[in-house]
């Protein structure tokens, strides 16, 4: 098949494809006149990628995960391993968002909101603290 049905029943971009075959995750042959020529292996292996990295593994885990896909003799633990190392940064992500928020929303209330100029996000974001802004007032 032609990259754009590959595309189509991967529901990956083009684009996307290109790339994987520049680095290597997907080899399809080429026909005589040069173009990329997909086979069903092929298409499951886009399949493959296209749901690993809808689940947020890298480039790097994709390969580790396809490398282990097509070993017939692989251990389950390896793939195991590599889906709780996924976890663990899901979950550090998740810790760091749940920080991100608290700190945006203790600057959203301490904002007015209204007319004023003075803000304590901007002041925040421009690393004005209290001290700061009470001294930059007395200028």
């Amino acid at each position: 098949m032609n990259i754009g049905t590959a595309s189509e029943q991967s529901r990956l971009p083009v684009k996307t494809i290109r790339y994987y075959e520049d680095i290597g995750l997907v080899r399809p042959l080429r026909s005589e006149n040069g173009y990329r020529d997909f086979s069903d292996a092929d298409l499951q292996t886009l399949k493959f990628l296209q749901r690993a990295r809808s689940l947020g593994f890298s480039i790097e885990e994709c390969r580790e995960l396809l490398s282990l896909y097509e070993d017939g003799n692989r251990a389950s633990a390896d793939v195991k391993a590599i889906t709780q190392s996924k976890i663990v940064e899901i979950d550090r992500k998740i810790d760091e968002l749940k920080s991100l928020k608290r700190v945006l929303t203790t600057l959203s209330d301490a904002c007015h909101g209204d007319s004023r100029p003075t803000c304590p996000i901007i002041d925040d974001l421009a690393g004005i603290g209290e001290l700061d802004r009470d001294m930059r007032g007395r200028s």
